[in-house]
């Protein structure tokens, strides 16, 4: 073989063994490892009810997500396996493989460059938590200079906020709650939140004010994220579990009867305006 030739196919053998590699472990990998270990490993945020919470009596982890990473894993037949984290890392855990998937995940544009996700589990509708003396119909009544807007830095809320609200005066907190202390103390009027932290907020906190769902009803996708990279394999077993839940009404179900144990907030204390 002439030495050109030569080249060429060790050129030709390498792009193949490249190829090969990262169809291996980024296109099947994840999913050959969960099926092949038995185990899929989910993130877990402490205290974040009703997504997650630890339960203190049998170290067991409960709240929506949990259920629905229950209901997945058992789809793919394995068990599952959850690494607690935060919001704010999780990202950090799924590029570094420390964790499979992340229940709950909002798809901001920040978020879209360096993870992929799932279609959407539910829809989580934006509200207004507005102090005493506030009333919201319609989200226009916030998009002035005059309207003080409290948000959790690089939210689904803040990026909701600076989007609809371009002439209100958006105050930036930290944590989410921060902002709601700001909204008590009078510092601002309203905090945007969606409709599952603002049941919760507004009924074991009611001196903070009263909810609205101001017109017209805006909600944000809550979906399953997985690293940049992982392809099709893992999403495509992801979109079809959801696109299945969704229809036996399964997602809706766990997201009620969370609300209703681990909160007390019944169904029948959601807005009509709320359709997940």
């Amino acid at each position: 073989m002439r030495k050109r030739d030569f080249c060429k196919a060790v050129a030709a053998f390498a792009g193949t063994a490249v190829t090969h590699l990262s169809f291996a472990q980024g296109t099947d990998g994840v999913l050959k490892r969960v099926l092949a270990s038995g185990e899929l490993r989910v993130g877990a945020v402490a205290a974040a009810v009703p997504y997650f919470v630890k339960n203190r009596e049998t170290g067991q982890w409960e709240g929506f997500c949990p259920d629905f990473a229950q209901s997945f894993a058992k789809s793919l037949g394995v068990k599952v396996k959850f690494v607690e984290t935060t919001w704010g890392n999780a990202v950090l855990d799924l590029q570094s493989g420390k964790i499979d998937v992340m229940f709950g995940a909002g798809p901001t544009p920040a978020r879209r460059k360096v993870l992929d996700f799932s279609i959407p589990l539910f829809h989580n509708t934006f509200t207004a938590v507005c102090r005493k003396g506030v009333m919201v119909k319609d989200w226009e009544q916030l998009n002035k200079p005059s309207m003080r807007v409290a948000v959790d830095l690089g939210s689904n809320q803040d990026a909701f906020a600076t989007a609809r609200l371009p002439k209100a005066t958006i105050l930036r907190f930290t944590q989410s709650s921060e902002a709601t202390l700001a909204v008590q103390s009078g510092r601002a009027d309203c905090q945007a939140l969606v409709v599952l932290l603002a049941e919760p907020l507004v009924k074991l906190q009611p001196q903070v004010g009263s909810m609205y769902v101001p017109s017209p009803v805006s909600t944000s996708d809550v979906t399953v994220a997985v690293d940049k990279g992982v392809g099709d394999a893992l999403l495509k077993r992801l979109d079809a579990w959801i696109t299945q839940a969704r229809a036996k009404g399964e997602i809706q179900a766990d997201i009620l009867k969370n609300m209703q144990k681990l909160v007390g907030i019944p169904p029948s204390s959601f807005p009509p305006e709320v359709k997940f």
